[in-house]
């Protein structure tokens, strides 16, 4: 009877575990874990690094600011991406919302469609462009987080990239502009490949880029070109851009 009783206690303990690990909140993949519910109002880095993320849903024409404050602009990017996603779209950022954003990105917090080997095929350290290392690496994640909202609202079909980040000296080499967006880790140059280069330029409009040149700017027929300027400049004439 003692023997039953204690395999029982046993058993009960092993479903109250796996009960409670159940239950738990989705932890992020050796990346970052928000601790609280974000809602409009809510400040501080765990906003800043939703907005990170969200940075690809700022709407048509939009950019969203890596500010740190939760306010109506970052609402509208939550209610976006949860859209996006089928999930329940109130703005507000919880466990829910956590759990598609870990599934969604790696160790190193990059997403899972994008790395860093990938935007970056000049230095590996990130040096010896017009910004430290850090920004330019910084900003090349921002970039990344943008590519895969855009990726996933063309259907999570795979976008080529072509260039990223460029030292001064790679830069040089490849014939780029002295004051080329690529010297600062924010420009990335897209491929045709399951979408056409008008397709890319047209779709990156809703996702954060205040730079789109792409075919009918002058050196620009084979690719479509994406950065964060301080100010919009589109221009892709044979995409009606």
């Amino acid at each position: 009877m003692l023997r039953r009783l204690g395999s029982l206690v046993t058993a009960l303990s092993i479903v109250t575990v796996a009960l409670v690990l159940g239950s738990a909140p989705a932890q992020a993949d050796g990346c970052y874990t928000w601790s609280r519910t974000l809602s409009e109002g809510a400040s501080g880095d765990d906003v800043r690094q939703l907005q990170i993320r969200l940075s690809g849903y700022p709407g048509y024409g939009g950019v969203l600011a890596l500010d740190g404050s939760f306010g109506p602009a970052t609402r509208s990017a939550v209610v976006r991406f949860q859209q996006a996603y089928g999930l329940a779209a109130d703005g507000v950022a919880g466990s829910a919302t956590y759990s598609k954003l870990y599934a969604l990105q790696d160790d190193d917090c990059t997403p899972v469609n994008f790395s860093y080997a990938e935007l970056n095929r000049c230095n590996s350290d990130w040096s010896g462009g017009k910004v430290s290392a850090a920004t330019a690496k910084f900003n090349a994640l921002v970039s990344m987080w943008k590519l895969q909202a855009m990726r996933h609202a063309l259907g999570d079909q795979p976008i080529t990239v072509t260039s990223g980040f460029r030292s001064i000296a790679c830069n040089n080499a490849v014939g780029g502009a002295s004051d080329s967006r690529h010297l600062y880790g924010d420009a990335v140059d897209l491929g045709a490949g399951p979408h056409s280069l008008c397709r890319l330029a047209q779709q990156a409009r809703n996702h954060g880029f205040n730079g789109i040149l792409g075919p009918g700017y002058p050196g620009h027929s084979d690719h479509t070109h994406v950065d964060h300027r301080a100010s919009r400049y589109w221009s892709a004439s044979q995409c009606g851009i």
